[in-house]
């Protein structure tokens, strides 16, 4: 059958947070969608049938995207991989954190100084 689960268990957060994801992303398009049809004035009927009725053909739609094998697999896949990771702990995420925001702010500095440089040489050299 059509929607039937493809490899039902595996991969299941990947493909859950996918559906719930496109989910939202169609949600706020079908809304957009409503609030402009409203402006239009085409009557309740087609200002709410016309979102709510692409929402359910968009549901359909990655319902089906997310049970095919292809696409399934490369979820399955991918959920495999992230439990493989070795996660940092706390202290070296924040010690690394740190240490970017440090070089960002003293690249900035030096980036300020050598174009205050510059403009100060390129002013006298012209006037």
């Amino acid at each position: 059958m059509a929607f039937d689960i493809y490899k039902r268990g595996q991969g299941k957060y990947t493909r859950l947070c996918s559906t719930f994801g496109a989910a939202i992303i169609a949600g706020l398009g079908c809304l957009r969608l409503y609030k402009k049809l409203q402006g239009w004035d085409l009557g309740l009927w087609v200002e709410t049938m016309v979102p709510a009725g692409l929402f359910v053909v968009l549901a359909l739609l990655v319902l089906w995207l997310v049970n095919k094998p292809s696409i399934a697999d490369f979820m399955i896949a991918a959920e495999g991989e992230m439990k493989k990771v070795s996660w940092s702990s706390r202290k070296e995420i924040a010690v690394s954190t740190f240490i970017v925001i440090a070089l960002v702010i003293l690249l900035a500095v030096l980036l300020g100084v050598t174009d205050l440089g510059f403009q100060v040489f390129f002013d006298r050299l012209l006037y």
